[in-house]
């Protein structure tokens, strides 16, 4: 899509920043959740109306995490000549801070509304508890997602932003999900949730990885610049590895059918990833896996639920 927006001459420039800021790259991560949750609750459970706002609601929080994360990292100086990454668009001057800021406020406000309207459609008003619990989940996400690098310390800025995506991006999303499908809890779907999580945390670390040399310079604390870039490309093999065993103990729990063996056809591209990888010298060079990652989890998430979804 952000292609498609380039080749359209006609479009107004601050509508292209806007997009641009937006970061549509990072939509079918946050997508994966939601797909992996919402097929293995399987045929029966299945709700049409939880399953798009589920979608609305993630992809409005993604959306506002990104906007938060270009003010944040303009506000605390790492937006700075020596980034690897996509252009930021308040660092550019394309979008001014005020602007930024007011936009910000505009997704606080859709997230909270489609939220609302999730817990309507999932659980009425006969589940109250639930609502709540799951209301206050959801204004933590909010708050999470604009704390990663926005306002006086953040949480990006210390190291804990793996934390925050494994919690939010794997846990959060699938288990959640699920739950508001089924309205019962099921332990087994922590497997897949962890799966998604690992696989998530994997974009991010990629990211600190291109990005190591500017953020030890600004002072940007991640897991790379705290371990260095060897031991981040063992950390990340590690994270891939795991998310698929996390994925195998699911499948074995839930096996009754040969056809789901097509849960694993991601495999080749996850190999490849990883080859690409550790054979990568120049940090820079990394960023195209990023998008690679990302699409590679959306077709694990759709390609292991479609296989429980039609196969159970």
């Amino acid at each position: 899509m952000w292609i498609f927006v380039e080749n359209i001459p006609k479009m107004n420039t601050k509508t292209k920043a806007w997009i641009h800021a937006f970061r549509l790259r990072t939509l079918p991560l946050a997508l994966s959740s939601i797909l992996a949750g919402a097929l293995l609750s399987g045929k029966s459970n299945f709700n049409t109306s939880v399953f798009v706002m589920a979608l609305f609601t993630t992809l409005f929080l993604q959306i506002l995490s990104n906007l938060a994360n270009d003010y944040g990292d303009f506000q605390h100086g790492a937006d700075s000549d020596g980034r690897v990454g996509p252009k930021r668009a308040v660092q550019s001057g394309e979008i001014l801070p005020g602007e930024m800021l007011r936009m910000i406020i505009v997704f606080v406000v859709f997230s909270l509304i489609s939220g609302i309207l999730l817990l309507y459609f999932a659980l009425g008003a006969e589940k109250l508890l639930f609502a709540l619990l799951f209301f206050l989940l959801g204004v933590a996400s909010i708050a999470a997602a604009v704390k990663y690098t926005a306002g006086k310390n953040p949480y990006g800025y210390k190291g804990f932003g793996d934390l925050f995506v494994f919690i939010f991006f794997g846990l959060v999303g699938v288990m959640g999900t699920h739950f508001l499908m089924q309205n019962i809890w099921d332990y087994t779907i922590l497997f897949p949730a962890i799966t998604i999580g690992l696989m998530s945390t994997g974009v991010l670390n990629l990211n600190n990885m291109r990005d190591i040399e500017n953020d030890a310079k600004v002072s940007k604390i991640t897991i790379p610049v705290m371990i260095g870039s060897a031991k981040a490309k063992r950390y990340h093999f590690s994270m891939i590895v795991a998310s698929y065993f996390s994925a195998l103990v699911y499948f074995f729990i839930h096996f009754n059918h040969y056809g789901q063996f097509v849960a694993f056809i991601t495999l080749p591209l996850f190999v490849r990833h990883l080859w690409v990888v550790f054979k990568n010298v120049e940090p820079r060079l990394l960023d195209p896996e990023l998008k690679i990652l990302a699409i590679s989890t959306l077709f694990f998430s759709l390609s292991f639920g479609l296989a429980f979804f039609i196969f159970s």
